[in-house]
């Protein structure tokens, strides 16, 4: 089994001001190195970030949507056209707005090995059941039909419309990791929650 990685890191961060939001730092860390680190230690490659590039660390690719702020399918559709033919059999899906995203990492690439044949991957969901798209691994074959079958290139589209006709299995997340960052006030909780 191999596994790649697609982060995303480009959005607008609106209820934040438009501030860097993956750039936010946890325990003296921003939330795009948090990923980026998460993700390699799970030997994911390649290690695609789809947003602005960085001064992050030099082992990823970094690429963008077209236009900029396209949306989350647009982003994930853009990076795996970047990776083309050398794709991974699997793909971590993550969105760079985890504080902790090192335990999602963990769940979901142990999962990975048990899934039935006729699952397309993995997401995990929170304690209302709702599934965390962006925190999720998915058969690379799967998720690159379903981005071919998107109009317009995903633009504008949530990634729910991306994945929308996979078999994706639901895993909880007991230790709540898949929590993101959307507003100043989920950053101080979430940030106080692990000091």
């Amino acid at each position: 089994m191999t596994l790649q990685a697609v982060l995303l890191a480009g959005g607008r961060a609106s209820r934040m001001g438009g501030v860097d939001k993956p750039g936010l730092l946890v325990d003296g860390v921003s939330m795009r190195d948090r990923a980026i680190a998460a993700v390699v230690a799970a030997s994911a490659s390649p290690v695609l970030v789809v947003g602005p590039a960085s001064d992050s660390v030099a082992a990823v690719r970094w690429v963008r949507e077209d236009p900029p702020f396209a949306g989350p399918a647009a982003a994930v559709v853009t990076a795996l056209a970047a990776i083309g033919s050398d794709a991974a059999d699997w793909t971590l899906l993550l969105a760079c707005d985890l504080p902790r995203p090192e335990g999602a990492v963990r769940l979901l690439a142990d999962r990975i090995p048990s899934l039935a044949p006729e699952s397309d991957g993995v997401c995990l969901a929170d304690d209302d059941g709702r599934m965390q798209w962006l925190t999720g691994a998915y058969r690379t074959a799967a998720l690159a039909r379903a981005a071919a079958a998107l109009p317009d290139g995903g633009r504008d589209q949530p990634v729910r419309a991306l994945v929308a006709g996979l078999s994706v299995d639901v895993l909880a997340d007991p230790e709540a990791s898949a929590r993101d960052v959307d507003t100043w006030e989920d950053y101080e909780e979430l940030t106080k929650e692990h000091p």
